[in-house]
C-alpha cells in the first residue's frame, strides 16, 4: 500500500546570523513557520529504490541519489518507489528539498522504519526543523529547536523565478557575528501584533541575496505596496519573499494584485503557522 506525505514550504520569519564555527558552519537564530502549500510525495514499498519527479517545478530536480529524498530513504534502509510532485520552486529559500526529505522520514517512520536521531541534521540544517513542521525557534546550526506559540499568519509568498544558490549568498555576507533575537519571543494576540514585532527583527541574508539577484528588492517593493501589508521580508537565503496581512481576505486580495501585475511570478496566498 502506498503512503502519501505532505512537505510544506518553510518560511523564515527572521534569520539572524550570529556567528560561524571553525568548521565553517554558520550559527543562526531564526523564527521558522510553515505554509499550507507544499510538495506531495507518494511512497510505495517494493524491490530496489527508484524515484520519479513530476509537477510544475520538476525540471532540474534529480531523481537519483543526489536528491535529499533519495538520501533520506536510503539511510533508513527502505526500498521502493517514490513519486515527488514538485509544487515549490527550488533554490527559493523555502526549504523545498529539506521539507521533502523530512516528509519522507516521517512517512517511513510511520511504516515502522527506524530513523536514526542524527540523520535529519546530517541531511541538512533545515531538515530537523522541517521534521517539526510547526512554528519553531531554530538556533545553532539547526540543532537547537524550541517550539513557539504564534497566531495563524495570513501571508503571500512570491518568487520571481530566479534560483539563488545558498553558498553564493553566505559568501556575500559581510558580517557574520550579528545580534540574536530577544531571549523571549512574546505571545501575540493577532497577526498585526506579530508582524509589528517582526519588523524589528532581521534576515541578515537579505542584503547579500539582493547582490546575487536584484529581483528580490523589486519583489519586496511590490509586496510592501500591496493593500494592507503589515510587513515584508525575504525567506531563508532567497529568492522567495513574503508579506503578512491582518486576514486571509487581505492576503488573497494582495495575491490577486501581485498576480495581475506579474503573471510570470510564482505567487500564493497562504496561512503560516
Amino acid at each position: 500500500m502506498a503512503t502519501k506525505a505532505f512537505a510544506p514550504a518553510k518560511i523564515n520569519l527572521t534569520l539572524h546570523v550570529t556567528g560561524q564555527r571553525e568548521d565553517g558552519y554558520h550559527l543562526l537564530d531564526s523564527l521558522v513557520v510553515f505554509a499550507d502549500v507544499g510538495d506531495q510525495l507518494k511512497l510505495t514499498s517494493g524491490p530496489g529504490l527508484s524515484m520519479a519527479v513530476q509537477g510544475e517545478y520538476a525540471e532540474g530536480v534529480p531523481s537519483d541519489d543526489r536528491n535529499l529524498v533519495w538520501k533520506a530513504a536510503e539511510a533508513t534502509g527502505w526500498s521502493g518507489h517514490i513519486e515527488l510532485n514538485k509544487v515549490l520552486p527550488h533554490g527559493a529559500g523555502i526549504g523545498g528539498g529539506s521539507s521533502d526529505a523530512a516528509a519522507t522520514l516521517w512517512a517511513l517512520s510511520g511504516k515502522g522504519n527506524e530513523v536514526p536521531a542524527d540523520l535529519p541534521l546530517s541531511l541538512g540544517a533545515d531538515v530537523p526543523v522541517c521534521m517539526a513542521a510547526k512554528a519553531t525557534r531554530m538556533q545553532g546550526i539547526g540543532d537547537r529547536l524550541t517550539p513557539v506559540n504564534l497566531p495563524h499568519l495570513p501571508a503571500v509568498l512570491v518568487n520571481p523565478g530566479i534560483p539563488v544558490p545558498t553558498g553564493s549568498v553566505f559568501k556575500a555576507l559581510a558580517i557574520r557575528h550579528n545580534p540574536a533575537m530577544p531571549d523571549i519571543v512574546p505571545e501575540f494576540e493577532t497577526p498585526k501584533d506579530c508582524a509589528y514585532w517582526l519588523r524589528d527583527q532581521r534576515n541578515d541574508l537579505e542584503i547579500p541575496a539582493m547582490g546575487v539577484a536584484r529581483e528580490i528588492e523589486f519583489v519586496l517593493d511590490e509586496l510592501w505596496m500591496t493593500s494592507r501589508a503589515l510587513m515584508a521580508r525575504m525567506s531563508g537565503s532567497g529568492s522567495t519573499c513574503f508579506a503578512l496581512y491582518p486576514s486571509m481576505k487581505a492576503a488573497h486580495f494582495a495575491a490577486y494584485e501581485i498576480g495581475a501585475a506579474h503573471p510570470e511570478w510564482w505567487c500564493r496566498a497562504t496561512q503560516l503557522n
